[in-house]
């Protein structure tokens, strides 16, 4: 394995392992359902929280509930995207998406529960009050109306809309709904450690935006039991995307100079940070 493919894994299973040991002591629908809509994603977040956390000297289980703290976070804005109101998704991860393996509202609650988990989970990071009190409110702004969920709106109300979002308009919507939390995961171990941001800040925004380009690539030449869900989907739709706008060929240039730029950003780390730019290079990479 690769030092990032090590590096993803193991983010993977100390986030899994926190969000597990969090919920010692419930039982239930609610409980197996919140370990089921954790349990198979790349656990890239948790990657970027745990090695900006490494680059800034932090102890990797101090940095561990932040990192647990992003994928719950994450996984309930999928548990809910999937719902019927929303994207009426019926697979995820290669498996049964949450309302479809139990209910709607079992699927609405476990993402309440997951959310406010995230929460905890951050509030239990050790690092300096003040550094965690800046890690908790970044964490609601990039969560919500600043964020993921103001992202989603533009992404909803897009789908009725008479006239079609422009790449400037796209380039905000997704910088909200999938940029903020790579963005707040990756800057994390700055804040934990009261270091500069900056870099870390950019490269972010670089990859969030190069990830999401992936994605709309992989809606086009995916297959569903390789990507693990739906493809085709924005096509069949008619909803503007980077490849609608850009072409196929356009979108994966695109993606690319950002991958470059998100590598270039990361010079002040020297080698210390070539598991990010590894990263970087999966993000466009990846099948799914």
């Amino acid at each position: 394995m690769t030092p990032f493919a090590t590096a993803l894994q193991n983010a993977g299973k100390l986030a899994a392992t926190q969000i597990t040991t969090s919920l010692e002591g419930t039982t239930g629908p609610i409980r197996d359902a919140m370990l089921y809509a954790t349990t198979g994603g790349k656990g890239l977040r948790a990657f970027l929280v745990m090695e900006s956390a490494r680059l800034h000297g932090m102890h990797e289980m101090d940095a561990a509930p932040a990192a647990a703290a992003i994928e719950a976070l994450h996984a309930y804005s999928l548990v809910h995207d999937d719902l019927p109101c929303m994207d009426d998704d019926d697979l995820r991860r290669g498996q049964p998406t949450v309302h479809c393996k139990w209910n709607e509202s079992t699927a609405v609650l476990v993402g309440d529960a997951l959310q406010t988990l995230a929460f905890e989970l951050v509030a239990q990071t050790i690092c300096p009050d003040s550094a965690r009190i800046k890690l908790i409110t970044a964490l609601a702004q990039a969560s919500g109306v600043r964020g993921m969920v103001g992202g989603q709106a533009r992404d909803i109300a897009a789908e009725t809309a008479e006239v079609p979002l422009t790449l400037p308009e796209i380039t905000t919507l997704q910088a909200g709904k999938t940029g903020a939390l790579i963005e707040w995961s990756a800057t994390a171990g700055p804040t934990m450690a009261q270091a500069d941001p900056t870099a870390l800040s950019q490269y972010a925004r670089d990859l969030g935006l190069a990830f999401q380009i992936a994605d709309d690539i992989l809606d086009v030449e995916g297959d569903a039991e390789t990507v693990g869900k739906a493809v085709g989907k924005d096509a069949s739709a008619g909803k503007a995307t980077f490849v609608s706008l850009l072409g196929l060929d356009g979108a994966k240039a695109r993606a690319q100079s950002l991958v470059t730029s998100a590598c270039d950003v990361l010079s002040e780390y020297g080698n210390d940070a070539e598991t990010l730019r590894e990263a970087a290079l999966f993000v466009v990479a990846r099948k799914s």
